[in-house]
């Protein structure tokens, strides 16, 4: 004899299961995506890992050291103080004829990115390129690069990171004679002969400062500060 009562149980006990299965799935659908947006929220806000890939700043750092970033400055919009090792976006134009220096308004050029663009550029930092230099002067200041030195408001700048020997010059044209903007910072590798910097392209508005480096993680027999 046919039981439909029991056909209808069965029924029943497999659209449970069935929804106790779409349930737990979206659950974990909704745990990822709360840990992603948490995830990157920490990555823009507080600190994050990256990796040197370029010469810039030997010998204080190496190609493929690993360093953890500290992000707080720019969600406090904190300038560096000088000394300090910073992250910031590649301007959008890099060099300049004699023509286009302006040494009375000696601030790096941007594009401006709004929305969409703006997100995805600096939040998602897709098709981001980011430079690493250290901070040499600050708002107000007079630089002035010749002999082969560094002078802020005519006194020559104590440089210890430097290796002997190393001159800093500028290769063509370049910003040699101004006063560092406001909210802004003029920042050079440490590797002066091989590094593309505020000398080229001027000096770094706030807004535009991703991170001061805090520690170096890699390799672990030079973990520590980096200076």
């Amino acid at each position: 004899m046919y039981n439909k009562k029991a056909r209808k149980t069965k029924v029943k006990k497999g659209e449970i299961n069935l929804n106790s299965t779409v349930k737990e799935i979206l659950e974990w659908v909704y745990c990822i995506v709360i840990a992603l947006v948490l995830a990157m929220l920490f990555r823009y806000f507080i600190g994050t890992p990256t990796i040197v890939k370029m010469s810039s700043m030997y010998p204080t750092l190496e190609q493929n050291q690993r360093l953890w970033l500290n992000r707080w400055g720019r969600t406090t919009h904190t300038l560096p103080e000088r000394g300090q090792i910073i992250t910031f976006e590649e301007p959008a134009k890099l060099e300049y004829s004699e023509s286009e220096i302006d040494e009375s308004n000696p601030v790096a050029q941007y594009e401006e990115r709004t929305g969409l663009n703006w997100f995805v550029r600096n939040f998602l930092e897709i098709g981001k390129r980011s430079y690493i230099k250290r901070v040499i002067a600050l708002p107000g200041e007079h630089v002035q690069i010749k002999d082969g030195k560094v002078y802020i408001n005519d006194q020559e700048l104590d440089e210890p990171y430097l290796q002997p020997g190393i001159v800093t010059d500028i290769v063509g044209v370049g910003f040699d004679d101004f006063v560092v903007p406001e909210d802004c910072v003029f920042a050079m590798g440490d590797n002066r002969n091989h590094s593309t910097d505020c000398r080229s392209f001027g000096c770094i508005p706030l807004e535009k400062i991703e991170s001061t480096v805090a520690l170096r993680i890699w390799p672990l027999d030079k973990w520590g500060k980096v200076e």
